[in-house]
């Protein structure tokens, strides 16, 4: 499965964030992938596209970051994929 989180840095501040993924890592659980990420240019949202086959590992990622990041999180699926859902002719 595939989602798009979407980060609220807290107070627009992404520093403590890269600080803590340069000491620690990503934190990723075991089964969650991060696929790739993007950052709008006033530091306000970052937005992670990131694949598990159980929503749980998810969960425990946003846990660990949950301090520095409010999060909404997007089930998503590739535009191929639903193009040829709704193909029907």
């Amino acid at each position: 499965m595939l989602f798009m989180v979407i980060e609220r840095f807290k107070d627009r501040n992404p520093v403590p964030i890269y600080q803590r993924v340069r000491e620690q890592g990503r934190s990723l659980p075991e089964g969650l992938r991060y696929v790739d990420s993007w950052v709008e240019v006033n530091f306000q949202r970052c937005f992670q596209l990131m694949e598990c086959d159980d929503a749980n590992q998810l969960m425990e990622w946003i846990l660990h970051w949950r301090d520095l990041v409010e999060f909404e999180v997007v089930p998503v699926s590739p535009s191929k994929s639903v193009r040829d859902l709704v193909d029907v002719q």
